[in-house]
């Protein structure tokens, strides 16, 4: 106020000055330079507020907000129950010899498919061939003798008991053989299934016996997932239910089923075990990782948005929306209902419709009818 009205100072002394003296004259001209005070301040006064008015709509643009808006539309919205698994071979092998010996031949190599009841190694087996070749030799003698007391008896030549003998003894024999012939089979290693030899643990001169492993087969055509759930979920897995698993080592994503759902929990790690089955696939090993996500909430034609534009007040949340109000935009509060959420996705009951524009960017700080611009 000093700086508005000292110019005044030096009128009203140069005016007193040549007034020189006078009461009546004094007076007349102190109320008149009253008079043009009054008028000179309602002029100074409509002069601020013009300014006032001009500034504060220049003020309001300035503060015009930036934000990002993001249109409502119906969705489907699933919520799921994370494990972790791996690929399992349904026929995953180890193969050992049947009979205790020493390697003598390796007729494999890794990587090679191999089908059911091939040879994969060789036992060492010359103690039954030589027992075999002298029991030949004893079956050609008691096969001569068969047939002529066989001609004898026919002819009715000789006792009945003579040609029983010869038969027996060449039956005997034939037996023997039968046997010799099935314990040599067991000094073979074979495959039993058919399958990709992913593991060669033997050595030609190694001794091997049954239950130490030799080989291992997988059938890569038959593989399923295995997986832990905690003992929480157990009311909530079945047979059937959807699974939509990723394997990030080779980036991709399926949609399956459970296979099977154990109906009793582990007593150590208080969990279950589930099993899913999968087609086959070049690119899925036995034990790769599996990120299982089990479906067991589903809603469809659903209002899904992001997690983090959802605010709170007084415990209630809310989300800001751009609306249209006397042609400009601006920002409005709307109470929502919440469903379920998962990760950065929540369902909204209610609060929200097809159509509404929410702000994703730039809602911090907003309140009822600030003035927003895309």
């Amino acid at each position: 106020m000093t700086k508005r009205y000292s110019f005044l100072i030096p009128i009203i002394t140069i005016v007193l000055a040549a007034c020189g003296g006078g009461g009546e004259n004094k007076a007349a001209k102190l109320q008149q330079l009253k008079q043009e005070k009054v008028k000179y301040n309602e002029d100074i006064d409509k002069k601020i507020a013009a300014l006032e008015k001009e500034i504060g709509v220049k003020d309001s643009v300035q503060k015009m907000k930036d934000v990002t808006v993001t249109e409502v539309t119906d969705t489907l919205f699933e919520h799921y129950i994370d494990v972790q698994g791996s690929v399992d071979a349904r026929e995953n092998v180890n193969v050992s010899a049947r009979v205790p010996g020493v390697i003598t031949g390796i007729f494999v190599k890794e990587g090679q498919q191999v089908s059911q009841g091939q040879t994969l190694a060789q036992v060492d087996d010359q103690v039954l061939k030589a027992n075999m070749a002298e029991l030949r030799t004893q079956m050609e003698l008691a096969n001569t003798l068969f047939e002529k007391q066989k001609n004898l008896w026919s002819q009715k030549i000789g006792s009945e008991v003579q040609y029983l003998n010869a038969k027996n003894q060449k039956e005997s024999l034939e037996r023997k053989m039968a046997t010799l012939q099935d314990q040599q089979s067991q000094t073979r290693i074979i495959a039993p299934i058919s399958g990709t030899v992913d593991a060669v643990i033997a050595k030609v001169g190694d001794n091997t016996a049954p239950g130490a492993p030799a080989f291992r087969v997988v059938n890569a055509n038959n593989l399923k997932i295995t997986a832990n759930v905690a003992e929480a979920y157990a009311g909530l897995l079945k047979t059937g239910d959807p699974v939509v698993i990723s394997f990030p080592d080779i980036n991709r994503e399926i949609r399956s089923t459970i296979g099977f759902a154990s109906r009793t929990i582990d007593p150590l790690s208080r969990t279950i075990k589930i099993e899913v089955p999968l087609k086959p696939d070049a690119g899925l090993r036995p034990n790769m990782i599996a990120h299982i996500r089990i479906v067991d909430y589903t809603a469809k034609d659903a209002v899904v948005i992001p997690v983090s534009v959802i605010q709170y007040t007084s415990g209630k949340p809310y989300v800001i929306v751009a609306q249209n109000a006397n042609g400009k935009l601006v920002a409005q509060r709307k109470t929502v209902e919440l469903g379920r959420t998962y990760n950065d996705r929540a369902e909204i009951k209610n609060g929200l419709g097809k159509g509404d524009k929410i702000i994703t960017t730039g809602f911090q700080g907003l309140n009822d009818n600030d003035l927003i611009k895309l």
